[in-house]
């Protein structure tokens, strides 16, 4: 496969100690969605919001990448032909585990966002309401992820990678959550050849030409692997 695109969920680093959406007793439990991962949420009480983020900032910077995330990044480094790595994930586990040029379309825990000029720097490890942006002075800071209701970042770039692939790899990923969920639609559309890697069958998994299940850090090895010896 000369381009192999990869798009990457909750689930490839769920075993580094980061949860997801649904796990029973996650942080994500403790809190409503309406009220820290949307736009009207910051507005209304900045404070949960922040206290939210950086809960999840302290947990990233304390999980480490695991074999999956590490197995990409040797697929990025030894494959004969390209790879784009895409990642609806807001950690920082596959630069750490040595991949490049990683498409954050969620954003990202480490970015702190102007929401009056839309500047952007690297966040510190706890940001407040009363925090100002070091471009404008204004008191506006805020995670720099994208919330609900808000557009995924690089869109165009994804749309284009997707055009030129030769194979579409969806991992850990729900397949519940637009506009990434399209993207196994629009490959099969274009005639790519497309792979879902996931702990059991996502919404989509039927539109996928093939698909293997179990643990990220034994699926993804191997299947690496598997492309490197072809």
């Amino acid at each position: 496969m000369s381009h192999v695109v990869i798009l990457t969920g909750a689930g490839i680093s769920a075993e580094s100690g980061l949860g997801t959406f649904r796990d029973k007793d996650g942080l994500w439990t403790k809190y409503d969605l309406n009220d820290v991962a949307t736009p009207e949420g910051f507005a209304r009480n900045p404070a949960l919001v922040h206290d939210f983020y950086n809960a999840r900032r302290a947990n990233c910077l304390q999980a480490r990448p695991n074999a999956a995330h590490i197995a990409l990044a040797r697929l990025q480094t030894l494959h004969a032909g390209r790879v784009t790595l895409v990642t609806q994930n807001v950690d920082d586990l596959h630069e750490r585990a040595g991949a490049r040029g990683v498409i954050h379309m969620h954003g990202s825990l480490l970015g702190a966002l102007c929401a009056a000029c839309d500047h952007r720097w690297a966040a510190p490890a706890e940001m407040s309401p009363t925090a100002t942006c070091p471009a404008c002075y204004t008191a506006a800071t805020r995670p720099d992820i994208v919330w609900f209701g808000e557009m995924p970042y690089n869109m165009e770039v994804i749309d284009q990678a997707l055009t030129q692939a030769d194979l579409f790899v969806a991992i850990g990923t729900s397949g519940k959550v637009y506009p990434a969920a399209s993207f196994v639609s629009e490959a099969r559309a274009m005639g790519v050849e497309t792979l879902e890697l996931n702990l059991e069958p996502s919404s989509q998994a039927g539109t996928f030409d093939d698909a293997r299940f179990g643990p990220a850090t034994h699926l993804v090895p191997e299947w690496v692997d598997s492309m490197l010896r072809a």
